[in-house]
């Protein structure tokens, strides 16, 4: 049976490619139904199908549409999600059915990660990530969008897998293999809005209200009239992901812009629903919310007045890196220049804590309570799709770092309390930049959006013929990783210092924990160095440009880990490091490390 919710229509019809067009049953709520004869729909077979509403042309495609196969304006298609043979009927989730917290990340965008920019083709490197330890992969949104290039935050069909990528198969064939090489799926789902072409949900129903407005115009409408059923067209389509595609998380994107007045927030909801399933299931299904808000309450459980998510991305750790590693400091890089930015997102990670933010013009942020909040709950990054594609040129970090540099920046939030998340390419030094790519059919659109980029750069001082246009093909050819680079000198051996962080994080009972009251941090911005302690482990890091010794808080027993040449200091507690040098270390005793300074 196919169903569809449009409960100001008089009369719906489905025209199905093919057989013609067929009315549809009117039933309680504004929903209509149609059953497909057998001579329409022989022994299962998929059809290609579309609405017409009160006999206006052209005919829609579903808004759950679960395929579609001809792209965002074409008919839909269905599709048997029970077909698939699973073969992950062992799998408990990652980390051993531990769940999300404190896994290893690895964030991709299918149509760069390979030049055939597919899921299938993205399985053939899923043994590198195996060996790089990774436990999760975190997929770029597969929602379906318009052309075939987009970073996917521009999908019009939510239930439904983008054809470039494969198709809803695809996905399932994916998330199957890494469930066997004991890798986790996070899935990247945008319900904040939709993209500007093929977006066809206003048409249907109260998708959207003005009560509320967004950087993209109106509201999801989550609080209104109408909005029990558009909350149930986001639920339903979140809970599809786990039940039928296996997926272990999904990363819910700006959820600061879902506008909800409700007595409950629909991301309680949402957070109470997967709950259930994952206790039927008999498997973790985690929820990672992007916020912007630097609350922890975002984070703590519903029973206990939170919103109830998993985790959540924390910027602030990003932006504190960056601005250590780089010496950047413009636009929302500028309060992290601050001495003690660095040793308070490390031990806290929200910087902005009910203290004045110059890039929004108010205070922000409310204070963590190490003693109530995992620091596991927390996602840290030193790159990710955003930090680096919003830039003008989309070029990454390594671009601007030495490699001592980056593998400072890699050992102190791979060694954090924090949940880790590596962006790909990251662990190689990869020279490809990550540009900001879309494929709209409209002339206006298109227009607008290549304007748009230049405009919004020229403000910052690029030359406009500078800022790669978006709607160019090029854009994000020059975006698909090269892989031949990972196995070649000066990039290798990236890829070794990062797979040994990994490994020593799943090691040492110590950097698996999350509790942030352990973390101790002590920084002296003019001698340039840094210690983040956790346990009897340190991880010492020589920020300047000259060689030094960097004091401790206790002999070192044992150097774990060391990117150049790493020697006690005899003399001192202490370790001598090179230029933009980092080890990490075990102390002997348990002696404290110096609080955390700032």
């Amino acid at each position: 049976m196919i169903r569809v919710w449009a409960p100001a229509a008089e009369r719906v019809e489905i025209e199905v490619t093919g057989a013609g067009r067929f009315r549809m049953l009117g039933e309680r709520d504004g929903w209509w139904s149609w059953s497909p004869p057998t001579e329409v729909c022989p022994h299962g077979q998929p059809i290609d199908y579309a609405f017409v509403l009160d006999g206006a042309e052209p005919a829609l495609p579903d808004p759950r549409s679960p395929w579609q196969p001809h792209g965002v304006h074409g008919p839909s298609r269905t599709f048997d999600e029970a077909a698939f043979a699973w073969t992950d009927g062992a799998w408990r989730g990652p980390q051993d059915g531990d769940g999300a917290l404190g896994a290893v990340f690895y964030e991709l965008h299918v149509g760069t990660f390979t030049s055939d920019g597919t899921l299938d083709a993205a399985t053939a490197h899923l043994d590198h990530l195996q060996r790089l330890g990774v436990d999760v992969v975190e997929l770029m949104p597969v929602a379906a969008f318009p052309g075939r290039r987009n970073w996917g935050y521009d999908g019009v069909a939510l239930w439904a897998v983008d054809e470039t990528y494969g198709g809803p198969a695809a996905l399932q064939r994916f998330v199957d293999a890494c469930h066997g090489r004991g890798i986790g799926v996070c899935l990247d789902v945008v319900y904040n809005h939709l993209g500007p072409e093929g977006n066809y949900l206003a048409r249907f129903g109260p998708y959207f209200t003005e009560d509320h407005l967004t950087p993209w115009g109106p509201a999801v409408n989550f609080d209104g009239a109408g909005s029990t059923e558009v909350r149930s067209f986001v639920i339903d389509a979140a809970l599809r992901w786990f039940r039928d595609f296996h997926v272990d998380a999904l990363r819910l994107d700006a959820v600061h812009e879902l506008a909800d007045d409700s007595e409950e927030h629909v991301l309680t909801e949402l957070s109470r629903a997967v709950d259930q399933l994952a206790a039927t299931s008999g498997r973790p299904l985690a929820l990672m919310a992007e916020s912007d808000l630097n609350d922890a309450t975002m984070v703590a459980p519903a029973d206990d007045g939170g919103v109830g998510m998993t985790g959540q991305w924390a910027d602030d750790v990003h932006h504190a890196l960056h601005v250590t590693l780089t010496g950047e400091t413009d636009g929302y890089y500028r309060d992290f220049a601050a001495p003690h930015a660095l040793t308070r997102t490390l031990s806290r990670a929200f910087f902005h804590q009910g203290t004045y933010s110059t890039f929004r013009g108010r205070r922000w942020g409310s204070p963590v309570d190490p003693g109530t909040v995992d620091g596991r709950r927390l996602m840290a990054y030193l790159q990710t799709h955003d930090q680096v594609g919003n830039r003008a040129l989309g070029d990454r970090i390594s671009a601007s770092v030495t490699p001592g540099q980056q593998a400072i920046g890699a050992a102190l939030y791979l060694t954090s309390a924090f949940t880790p998340m590596i962006f790909m390419g990251e662990e190689w030094r990869a020279t490809t930049p990550f540009q900001f790519f879309t494929d709209f059919g409209d002339p206006g659109l298109r227009e607008a959006v290549s304007a748009g980029r230049r405009e919004e750069f020229a403000s910052h001082g690029w030359s406009a013929q500078d800022v790669p246009d978006p709607q160019d093909p090029s854009t994000m050819e020059r975006s698909v990783l090269r892989w031949e680079e990972a196995d070649r000198p000066g990039h290798a051996e990236m890829v070794q210092w990062y797979a040994a962080l990994v490994a020593l994080r799943h090691r040492e009972a110590s950097l698996r924990s999350g509790d942030l009251q352990q973390v101790r941090v002590s920084h002296d911005p003019e001698a340039e160095w840094l210690v983040m302690t956790r346990g009897s482990l340190a991880t010492v890091a020589n920020l300047s440009a000259t060689r030094q010794v960097v004091p401790l808080s206790a002999a070192v027993r044992e150097v774990l880990l060391a990117w150049e040449e790493a020697q006690p200091d005899s003399g001192a507690h202490g370790i001598r490091l090179q230029a933009h040098d980092v080890a990490v270390v075990r102390l002997d005793g348990h002696s404290p490390a110096p609080p955390a300074t700032g």
